[in-house]
């Protein structure tokens, strides 16, 4: 296997008036191609600054951060932009589809920006949207699809650069049970494909999902341990 993501001492600061916030302090974690790896830890812990510079979305206030083999710690916000139209698709809690595009046209979006043409997007759009089980759905809007089948769309747009890391930022956060699970099964699948999937979580059931889990604590690694005891789909359904 090889590196993808290496942090080196990395540290986030933010500035509240007269007040400093650190809300990373030193990060160091090596995360190898094809990782399954969740993020974990309470409100304030870190977490979703770590994803946020990891998906380019934010940088460092010190230290280095290596992805895909580029030190991407001091590029301007168009070079981020770039990478992270490349090499990270993103799965949101919220969505975050746009109400007046259909299903098809949501997860092509991306392709706009890589500077295909509409039949080209449409086709590609088309075929991911059918890898997640939605290729009936195309011309739904939003609003006419369920929670789970939303979180679907999210991740087909997630998937159509053919990103070198997928992004999960509580991905089951909005979903009931049975359709958590129903998600989890599609990482779990996307996962077996060879896809390198980080996931932030606070839910202890969900992050079993992945192979390893970092637990962040006051903007510090806590612990750093493969899991040893990997949920299936298979198994959480038969505990439904």
């Amino acid at each position: 296997m090889s590196t993808i993501i290496e942090t080196h001492d990395i540290s986030r600061m933010y500035h509240m008036g007269s007040e400093t916030i650190h809300a990373l302090k030193s990060v160091s974690i090596v995360i190898q191609k094809g990782e399954y790896v969740a993020f974990m830890g309470p409100s304030g812990s870190g977490k979703s600054t770590l994803m946020n510079i990891i998906g380019c979305l934010d940088t460092p206030s010190g230290g280095r951060y290596i992805l895909n083999g580029k030190d991407v710690s001091n590029m301007t916000d168009n070079e981020l932009a770039e990478v992270r139209n490349k090499e990270i698709g993103f799965v949101f809690q919220t969505f975050n589809l746009l109400p007046r595009q259909s299903a098809l046209e949501n997860v092509a979006l991306p392709l706009i920006y890589a500077g295909y043409g509409k039949s080209a997007r449409e086709e590609r759009a088309q075929r991911v949207l059918e890898s997640v089980g939605l290729g009936n759905r195309g011309k739904h809007k939003p609003n006419e699809l369920s929670g789970g089948q939303r979180q679907r769309v999210a991740i087909a747009r997630a998937l159509i650069n053919d990103p070198s890391i997928i992004l999960a930022d509580e991905p089951t956060g909005n979903l009931d049970t049975k359709t958590s699970y129903e998600i989890m099964e599609l990482f779990e699948n996307l996962h077996a494909k060879g896809n390198t999937i980080i996931m932030v979580t606070h839910e202890e059931d969900i992050a079993k999902y992945a192979h390893r889990i970092v637990r962040l604590r006051d903007g510090l690694v806590e612990s750093d341990t493969l899991n040893d005891n990997i949920t299936s789909f298979a198994k959480a359904k038969a505990a439904l």
